[in-house]
């Protein structure tokens, strides 16, 4: 691989076409996507991750009637042979994250209303399940609100907590971690009906930025790291407020500089584009970009930042933007990859 191609990985549902985890190649050169193929066989893989390392990738999913995570080995040709699963009756999780030192493994799981924690074995493959912890509650959508929907976990930046985002119940736990069994120690409630769905840390750790999806704002948050508790900042909208049909918010990211937060629109199609102000860690607006297909579920950086690409879920395709890393403004270079249903996409 030379430093001007990176590889990436798509995770999808298999509800209609999709065969399950994508792979592709990222010519920031010729600054184009190509060679998509399958890397990997398995059911609604949605959300993926990568281990600090490279040498892994977990993604959720389901077998039958049993849904959990699965662990692939990625080799030198960046293919991946399953090690194992774990697995569990019931809904698949829709998240998935692991520490640096890929040790341990947190899910959260939209149907049950639960964060689980797995420990990880020094061959990637994933020990049964050590913590489940049941969330509880329920919010004023009563659509979307009936029960807990977990949506979100992973570490904070110094990996001390572990976090946790419900939909459901409009609420974002911390909780502490013992060799991989959790304990719940901090509680913050949000806006009552706003349904927060993905957290972005700021690199300095003392800020988060939550996407929300039933009100299409991000949250900012300040951050305590000595005892895990977040206090509200800001609510900002990620939409325009003449825009009145259906948006349900979607993935949120920073950039590494700690300057700019991307979040994704479903309804809307669009990425708004936030300003990291300089002291207060809040946000200014800046524009939506259209993703150019419906239903933009997530979106990544590539590794040197000077691209962005998104997954349209509806739509099936991937879209390629070049960066701007001054202005944090995206242009638009390719937007026909066909990946069926995709979801999330993430880079070695």
């Amino acid at each position: 691989m030379s430093e001007k191609t990176f590889i990436g990985y798509v995770g999808t549902y298999t509800k209609k076409e999709s065969k399950g985890i994508y792979r592709f190649r990222l010519d920031t050169e010729a600054k184009q996507i190509r060679d998509v193929q399958v890397a990997a066989t398995f059911d609604n893989p949605t959300y993926v991750t990568i281990s600090h390392d490279g040498n892994y990738l977990y993604a959720v999913g389901k077998e039958g009637d049993q849904g959990g995570v699965a662990s692939y080995a990625i080799d030198n040709n960046k293919e991946l042979t399953k090690i194992n699963h774990q697995l569990m009756d019931g809904a698949s999780p829709c998240h998935v994250s692991t520490d640096r030192e890929n040790h341990q493994l947190v899910t959260a799981n939209y149907h049950k209303g639960t964060i689980d924690s797995y420990l990880l074995k020094e061959d990637g493959a994933i020990a049964p399940v050590t913590s489940i912890m049941q969330h509880e509650g329920s919010g004023p959508n009563k659509e979307r609100q009936e029960k807990p929907h977990a949506h979100y976990a992973g570490f904070t930046p110094d990996e001390k907590y572990v976090i946790g985002v419900d939909l459901g119940c409009d609420q974002i736990f911390t909780y502490a971690i013992d060799n991989g069994a959790l304990e719940k120690v901090q509680t913050l409630s949000v806006k009552p009906g706003s349904g927060p769905r993905h957290l972005a840390f700021h690199p300095n750790g003392k800020t988060a930025y939550v996407m929300t999806e039933l009100s299409s704002e991000v949250i900012v948050l300040a951050y305590n790291e000595e005892d895990g508790r977040f206090t509200e900042k800001q609510y900002i909208s990620t939409i325009p407020t003449d825009f009145t049909e259906n948006n349900q918010g979607s993935a949120i990211h920073i950039s590494s500089d700690g300057q700019f937060v991307y979040a994704g629109n479903r309804g809307h199609d669009s990425l708004a584009i936030f300003s990291v102000e300089k002291d207060s860690d809040e946000l200014t607006f800046i524009e939506n970009t259209s993703t150019e297909g419906q239903w933009p579920r997530d979106f990544v950086l590539d590794p040197t930042e000077a691209f962005l690409i998104a997954s349209n879920q509806e739509t099936g395709n991937l879209v390629l933007f070049s960066r701007d890393q001054l202005s944090g403004k995206l242009t638009l270079l390719q937007s026909d990859i066909q990946v069926p249903e995709a979801v999330c996409v993430k880079f070695l």
